[in-house]
């Protein structure tokens, strides 16, 4: 597991349960139809952090297993999601035996994988027919202020973080080219919204990796600057996101 993503989201389990958003209705309803989720199947959350996919796959009836290898993050989802078991673990070794999955999802954390050995080991885990499913929300800089905060947080400088997400990259490809063990995945494309206020857009942005790490002063400057910049957006307002998913047949 990246040192950056263990020691930012260790920090900022808090700030990531009360800032980052859920994920849109039509979004999960996209993933349980493709994927097959329902009353019997056995579901895998993986890198389910503080449970934001994890609460809306429960009420499918599904058998919902959450893999967290954050132990803050762990506490925090027993909370949110009381019935649903979190078990230690990473992408690259799940505990579970050969062929016993029906599905599993991982949203907003695929790019924190090795994506060679994670895919076998899912593949490894899921049944013949079983599906993997990807999600992920990123936020839309078409918005001008929202352009204005990825500015401020230097979003564009994350690799230097080694911070290896972006919403460019097409994770259908990169299924194909490192899972050989899974048919061509499909896409789903839509947007999402979330309400917000300025202490929850701070909460947001603390929760990000990098800057969950920085030194107390940096994170409370940073945060200053942010409520600064939701003064003129008033006491409530919208954050957009681009969202899209990707759901992947095991051969």
């Amino acid at each position: 597991m990246s040192d950056v993503a263990a020691s930012g989201f260790e920090a900022g389990a808090d700030d990531y349960e009360r800032g980052r958003p859920g994920y849109s209705d039509a979004l999960v309803a996209w993933l349980v139809d493709r994927l097959g989720i329902g009353p019997g199947t056995r579901t895998v959350d993986l890198a389910a952090g503080t449970g934001k996919l994890t609460r809306m796959l429960v009420p499918t009836g599904a058998d919902i297993i959450a893999v967290e290898p954050v132990e803050a993050m762990r506490a925090k989802l027993a909370d949110t999601c009381p019935t649903v078991a979190a078990l230690d673990g990473t992408a690259e070794a799940l505990p579970f035996p050969d062929g016993s999955i029906d599905a599993l999802t991982v949203a907003q954390a695929f790019h924190w994988f090795d994506p060679s050995a994670a895919l076998a080991e899912i593949a490894r885990v899921l049944r013949p027919g079983g599906y993997l499913g990807l999600a992920f929300n990123e936020r839309d800089v078409r918005e001008p202020w929202v352009a204005e905060l990825s500015r401020l947080i230097r979003w564009d400088e994350r690799e230097k973080w080694r911070v290896p997400y972006t919403v460019e990259v097409d994770w259908a490809a990169t299924i194909g080219e490192h899972g050989p063990q899974f048919d061509a995945a499909e896409r789903f494309d839509g947007s999402y919204v979330q309400p917000m206020d300025r202490e929850t857009l701070v909460a947001r942005v603390l929760s990000t990796s990098y800057i969950a790490m920085l030194p107390a002063g940096e994170r409370a400057d940073l945060a200053d600057k942010v409520r600064e910049l939701a003064v003129p957006l008033g006491d409530t307002f919208d954050l957009p996101y681009v969202t899209v998913a990707y759901a992947a047949r095991r051969r």
